[in-house]
């Protein structure tokens, strides 16, 4: 191949590479404010309902930002993340064996939102060392096709790529589903020999801080944990 074709093909590379990903991105960031909405009014539903019974125990949201929103129910506190770049799923993965991709690689560009299940205290009381666990990845392509991947449930809401949209309905069943796994994902007591050691230190700032190192499970475990 000569200079002149190298150059030809580098550039029609970058140009479909780019006009792909861009698309990919722009219609995950619309389905994230679509998500925004839907959790909103979400609260609002429940509120309406739990305020009859007791205030306290009323959901709230809170905007971060463009990338991130959050929604403090109970004890919990479910995270949801855009990520800024576009993705190609590992030739491991099951969308590769559906004919949708096979036909047509690009559909199996994503982008991805990612939902963290994180206690409510451990950002009340910054607690950095506390650990939070990836309850779901929604993955969202050029035609606004979407696959979840995530724990129980969770991970049964749609794997095929070629028949699923993103809608209202949809999103509000993963968002519902995410708050339930994680209202029943419970706290456990950690083993007695990972705390029944503590250094000065440690117990001075756990005093001024009231650190000590929270999960609902020791360990991130998203891809192993079978619970």
């Amino acid at each position: 191949m000569n200079i002149l074709n190298t150059k030809a093909a580098i550039l029609s590379t970058i140009m479909d590479k780019a006009s792909l990903k861009q698309v990919v991105y722009k219609n995950t960031k619309e389905i994230f404010e679509e998500l925004r909405a839907v959790v909103e009014n979400l609260i609002e539903e429940y509120n309406s309902e739990l305020g009859e019974v007791d205030e306290n125990i009323l959901l709230s949201f809170e905007d971060k930002g463009e990338f991130e929103y959050q929604i403090k129910i109970a004890s919990d506190i479910l995270v949801f993340s855009l990520h800024t770049n576009v993705f190609q799923f590992n030739r491991d993965h099951n969308v590769w064996k559906q004919a949708y991709v096979k036909t047509d690689p690009d559909n199996a560009y994503s982008g991805i939102i990612n939902v963290y299940n994180f206690l409510a205290d451990s950002f009340k009381y910054t607690r950095y060392e506390d650990l939070g666990y990836l309850v779901a990845r929604i993955f969202i392509n050029r035609e606004k096709h979407y696959i979840v991947e995530g724990k129980r449930q969770l991970g049964l809401l749609q794997t095929d790529l070629s028949v699923s949209t993103a809608d209202h309905d949809n999103l509000r069943n993963i968002v519902e589903t995410a708050i339930n796994y994680s209202l029943n994902f419970d706290l456990l007591v950690p083993p007695y020999d990972n705390v029944k050691i503590m250094s000065v230190g440690q117990m001075f700032e756990k005093i001024q801080n009231a650190r000590i190192p929270t999960g609902k499970r020791l360990g991130f475990q998203f891809k192993s944990d079978d619970v």
